[in-house]
């Protein structure tokens, strides 16, 4: 596979397997593209951004990013940029919650975690960095293919943008970690669990389904409806997922430490609901992200089956 993955249109014959190989194979490319070499000063930041981006993890992310690009037609050079710039705003989240200053974790994507491999001020700087990144890299320039005139490019490129930063910020991703860190040791209610997670997790899950498929189109209001409902269900049923798989499955299957959240007395869907209760949800998501993809046939395949692998993943 070489650093450009294939176009979104050319795939429809694929398993779903062997599309979300190719994608996540194609990821390794694009994302060498973006980031820094070890060549260029300084050499141990980029070293340990390309440590903790390269070669690892599900690329869940950059995975919706390009299903909903299938299903509005948008330029592959966008869908790379925008799944590339999502999928390092959620490295750079993983990097720094590990730190001892927030979950304290030595495993990830079954490797050390970076404040381990490297040092506590490395991992804040790669963090920093890759935030950075993601905003230059889906903010550069793009010259239009064919169908795509080039007015509206750039503004596409600017609602992107604006998206992509909300869903990380402090109404986001970042505001739903500082809720978790401030319900250690407490008991909150299925709404208020239901709320930090729409933030920590969902909000980036969203940005992806969006990103994908506002780089095609400007959508309608039945369309921009129909995908937020998708991406509320496939954002609890991630957590939902994770929740159980935390409790339920070991720190080799998971490439990280299972069993962190009961031993940091953090509330979970399972400490709330019990393990069944957790499952038969996860299950009532899933008929609710397929619900929500109705209206637009075929061409959502690939999003549905997304969100099946949310659902049935065993890591």
């Amino acid at each position: 596979m070489n650093a450009h993955i294939a176009a979104t249109g050319a795939l429809p014959s694929l398993t779903f397997a062997d599309w979300m190989g190719q994608i996540q194979s194609g990821m390794e490319g694009v994302l060498d593209r973006f980031l820094a070499p070890t060549s260029v000063v300084p050499a141990r930041l980029h070293e340990a951004m390309r440590y903790t981006a390269m070669d690892g993890g599900k690329r869940v992310r950059p995975l919706l990013v390009f299903a909903a690009g299938e299903v509005f037609d948008t330029p592959r050079a966008l869908l790379e940029r925008a799944a590339a710039a999502v999928e390092m705003i959620h490295v750079y989240s993983l990097v720094h919650d590990d730190m001892p200053c927030m979950d304290d974790d030595a495993l990830r994507r079954g490797k050390p975690t970076v404040h381990v491999q490297y040092d506590e001020a490395t991992a804040l700087l790669v963090g920093d960095a890759l935030q950075a990144q993601a905003f230059e890299t889906l903010s550069a320039p793009l010259e239009a293919e064919p169908g795509h005139g080039d007015s509206s490019l750039p503004l596409r490129q600017l609602r992107m943008l604006q998206l992509l930063a909300q869903a990380a910020g402090s109404v986001g991703m970042c505001g739903g970690q500082a809720i978790d860190l401030a319900s250690v040791g407490m008991t909150l209610s299925l709404a208020e669990l239901e709320q930090m997670h729409r933030l920590k997790t969902g909000a980036l899950l969203r940005a992806a389904v969006l990103l994908g498929a506002l780089g095609g189109k400007a959508l309608d209001r039945e369309e921009s409806a129909a995908l937020d409902e998708y991406a509320r269900a496939i954002g609890l049923a991630f957590q939902v997922v994770d929740d159980i798989l935390d409790a339920t499955a070991d720190s080799a299957t998971l490439g990280k430490t299972a069993g962190k959240d009961a031993a940091d007395n953090k509330p979970t869907y399972v400490s709330i609901l019990g393990l069944a209760e957790s499952q038969a949800l996860a299950e009532r998501l899933r008929g609710d992200a397929h619900r929500a993809l109705a209206a637009f046939g075929e061409k959502a395949r690939r999003l549905r089956e997304l969100a099946d692998l949310i659902v049935q993943r065993k890591t």
